[in-house]
Order: structure tokens, then C-alpha cells, then sequence
């Protein structure tokens, strides 16, 4: 069985959840991903249900307001953007809530979170992905922003996200953080970067990351997540995001072809 590629709505932004839905559809993804955002279907599991029934598309996963640039979705407690996140999941039929680390300046919340996950977890029956981050870089300088580390592998998650333009940024080694997790890890967002400062998230292929390698070990291994694709096209117009995002399925779609003499991780 192949591995589904789905398509992230935050990979069309500005446009809305109902153009990410349309143009999954139309080019053949095989799911979405809903960003929750300030585009308030996002938050609409009724909506969103209406979506997918409309394109034949199921939600993948979620990813929770974890974002600086979504301090306000939900209110400003961090814990009901998780409980909110899951609420919406099990709405929406996904299996997966994508979430990002505390920031470091989110202490009570950052010596929970650990514990807190694994019981959310527990009791809903949706995987509660941590999905890798990155220090923050500036000349000369590097801060550590996330508690308790960017880097989830060797914290006690049973689910974790790895994102291949976080990998770039951090400059991890991407396939062996995908080896060591094993069946810890629970989905995978598809992009890639050139190792700059800053979050790419290119058109995989397009930077120095192992994507293929990556998505070929995941398909060789038998692994059941989903790789959702999670670029930048934001300063295109239709017609060139179209053509990126395009590429990035078929980029995914030639990687994950099962190849003979597969072995697990």
C-alpha cells in the first residue's frame, strides 16, 4: 500500500482552507492538512467535514495554533489550543494533531507539556505529533527558544512530526532522526530548505535536504503515516503555486513508489 501525500492548507496561504481543499483536489493530493489559522473554517468542524465530503478528501491531520503568528486563535491559554486542536481531530476524522514545542518564555506550560501530552494522548486516541524545531539563529548568536528542545528525538514523545525544512534550518540529520524514531514517528511534513537562518519550506528537491531518501526509507519500511507536503508559495501567483505544488506531489509520489527487497527501520 502506498504512502497518502496530502496537502497542507498553510501551503497556499493567503488563500483560504476552501482553495487548499480545491486545489488538493484538482491536482490529485490524495488528503489535506488543516493549518488552524485566523481563516475561521479552519476552526469549523462543520465546515470542514463539508469540505472534505465536497472534494473526496480526508483531513489528514491538524495542527494546532502553536505558532507565534497564532498567539491569539483560541485565546492566549496554550493548553486549550491543544484541547481544542483534539476536539476538532476527532470532529474532522483526523488521526493526527500536529504541535509545535513551548517557547521557552512559556514556563508553566513548557514543565507540563511532556506529561501533559502523553496523557492527552492517552485519553483521546488521537497522536499528539511533536513535530521538530530549531534554534534561532542570528550573527554570531543562537538561541534557544523551545523548552525542553527544538529537537524531539530524544524527548520521551510516543509521536513526533518531522518537518524537512526545520531540519535544514537546525541542520539535523534528517534520515537518522527518521531511523531513531522508528514507529514513534507519527507524519512527516514534506519540504525542503538550503540550511539558511530562516524557514524555507522550498519545493522538495529544490534544497540540500534528503527528501527522497527520506520518503524512499519510509516506503521501504512499510511506514503507515502520511506525508503531507508544506511549501512556501505565498508570493506566487495561481498559476506558479499550481505548477510548485504539482511538482512537490510528484516529487512524492516517484519516492514513495514501493522498490523490491524493502526492509523495516
Amino acid at each position: 500500500m502506498s504512502i497518502r501525500i496530502g496537502l497542507s492548507t498553510s501551503s497556499v496561504y493567503p488563500g483560504n482552507a476552501a482553495t487548499a481543499f480545491a486545489t488538493a483536489d484538482r491536482l490529485g493530493y490524495d488528503s489535506v492538512e488543516v493549518m488552524v489559522w485566523t481563516d475561521p473554517v479552519t476552526r469549523e468542524p462543520g465546515a470542514l467535514r463539508a469540505l472534505s465530503e465536497l472534494h473526496g478528501l480526508p483531513i489528514a491531520s491538524v495542527h494546532a495554533p502553536t505558532l507565534l503568528l497564532t498567539q491569539r486563535v483560541w485565546g492566549p491559554d496554550p493548553w486549550t489550543k491543544i484541547d481544542r486542536s483534539i476536539d476538532l481531530a476527532l470532529e474532522v476524522g483526523a488521526p493526527v494533531v500536529v504541535l509545535h514545542p513551548p517557547f521557552r518564555w512559556q514556563k508553566d506550560y513548557a514543565e507540563q507539556f511532556v506529561e501533559g501530552i502523553a496523557e492527552r494522548e492517552a485519553a483521546s486516541g488521537v497522536r499528539l505529533a511533536v513535530e521538530n524545531m530549531y534554534p534561532w539563529r542570528t550573527a554570531g548568536r543562537e538561541v534557544l527558544a523551545y523548552l525542553p528542545h527544538w529537537d524531539p528525538v530524544e524527548q520521551a514523545y510516543d509521536s513526533v512530526t518531522i518537518d524537512l525544512s526545520h531540519t535544514a534550518t537546525a541542520g539535523s540529520d534528517a534520515a537518522a532522526m527518521v531511523s531513531a524514531l522508528g514507529s514513534r514517528l507519527a507524519h512527516l511534513h514534506l519540504a525542503d530548505g538550503l540550511g539558511s537562518f530562516k524557514d524555507e519550506h522550498l519545493v522538495p528537491g529544490r534544497g540540500g535536504q534528503p527528501c527522497a531518501d527520506v520518503l524512499e526509507l519510509l516506503a521501504d519500511s512499510g511506514w503507515s503515516g502520511d506525508v503531507v507536503v508544506e511549501v512556501s508559495t505565498r508570493k506566487l501567483s495561481q498559476e506558479a503555486r499550481e505548477v510548485d505544488l504539482a511538482e512537490a506531489l510528484a516529487f512524492a509520489r516517484l519516492a514513495t513508489a514501493p522498490t523490491r527487497g524493502a526492509s523495516r527501520i
